[in-house]
């Protein structure tokens, strides 16, 4: 009889690890496109389709990037908690109360600058996803809780807080009955930089400032540490728990940016489904990019391409569920291939086999 040995790897080339990643792509896509085959479908139209319908014109083209723009803050958030080893699955709700905190500074200080009350309002956005993520970091701290069930509760008490608001006292009664919050003023709104929102430069801005305080700082180096092993990092004389409530506040400030941008630019208030359902898409996109915000803008511009592509294959008779299922078997092959960079099979025969 053979033996199946599963054991860590001590160590991969990044020029291995590089190629089994594309390889699981390459796979995954070989896989979707024959289930596809199977169901009746010309896998290459619906790829072609998927490309040209999101940037075929400046306007698709623009949307998808609207998306990008919210599915990468959000992921860059998550990656800054992910790295601690703090599951925070709270970014949806900390968008949600970061628009909250955004929506605040526009409806209290309508007649400020524009340069000065966007600055405001994302100020407010920072500090208020902040501190919705905060709150299951200082239960963790008291009570040893899990974070990962507190930051996912959390999110349907903003999302229901958002609705109370919109259904509430925050009804615009110029809306005629429509539960509606009322229109952010001309200079709460987010301007347009070559046709596109100006959140896309605040991302990209955001994204060079993660990969140098992750990179190039104390606290970035402190981090990683704890995130690898909280012994080690006590034994270092860090204080953990400070380094994890800055942490936790940069990523929720980042998720509570990503609600700040689109509340203003997209939405131009808020509303109780603004967020689409992203804050748990970015859990993967953030995973899959291994938390490296650079590859984090290209895997979020990859997945909200198969998010805006769905209208799109409708037309054509085909269902939208085709992008889900591409989305599935992708994630899958992903995280299988995680397995094969840090873990090797071995067969060994038995000690009776061998005689």
């Amino acid at each position: 009889m053979m033996r199946i040995q599963v054991s860590k790897r001590a160590g991969m080339s990044r020029l291995a690890d590089t190629l089994i990643r594309i390889a699981a792509i390459v796979i995954s896509l070989l896989l979707a496109g024959a289930v596809m085959a199977v169901m009746g479908y010309n896998p290459l139209e619906i790829f072609s389709k998927i490309v040209t319908s999101t940037t075929s014109s400046f306007t698709r083209f623009s949307e998808t990037i609207n998306k990008t723009i919210l599915l990468t803050t959000l992921s860059l958030g998550i990656a800054v908690a992910f790295r601690m080893k703090f599951w925070n699955i709270g970014a949806e709700g900390q968008l949600y109360m970061g628009a909250f905190g955004a929506a605040l500074a526009a409806f209290g200080f309508p007649d400020l600058p524009a340069p000065l009350l966007l600055t405001l309002m994302a100020l407010f956005a920072f500090v208020f996803g902040g501190i919705w993520a905060l709150i299951p970091a200082l239960i963790k701290a008291k009570f040893s809780t899990s974070e990962t069930l507190v930051t996912l509760m959390m999110n349907y008490i903003a999302f229901s807080f958002i609705s109370y608001l919109q259904y509430g006292p925050w009804k615009d009664p110029a809306s005629l009955g429509a539960a509606k919050i009322a229109r952010f003023s001309d200079n709460a709104i987010l301007p347009k930089v070559f046709g596109i929102h100006a959140g896309w430069i605040i991302t990209l801005v955001l994204v060079v400032i993660i990969t140098i305080l992750m990179k190039h700082t104390k606290l970035g180096y402190q981090i990683d540490v704890l995130g690898e092993s909280e012994t080690t990092a006590r034994y270092a004389g860090m204080n953990t728990i400070k380094i994890m409530f800055i942490a936790v506040l940069i990523s929720g400030g980042l998720c509570g940016m990503a609600g700040f941008m689109q509340a203003s630019a997209v939405e131009k208030s808020i509303t109780d489904s603004m967020s689409g359902g992203l804050g748990f898409t970015a859990v993967i996109t953030a995973w899959l990019a291994k938390l490296k915000p650079p590859v984090i803008v290209i895997v979020s511009f990859a997945f909200s391409m198969l998010l805006q592509s769905g209208k799109s294959l409708q037309v054509m008779g085909i269902p939208s569920s085709i992008t889900e299922i591409l989305q599935g078997v992708i994630i899958f092959f992903v995280l299988a291939s995680e397995f094969f960079i840090n873990y090797k099979i071995s067969f060994h025969k038995t000690a009776k086999e061998a005689e």
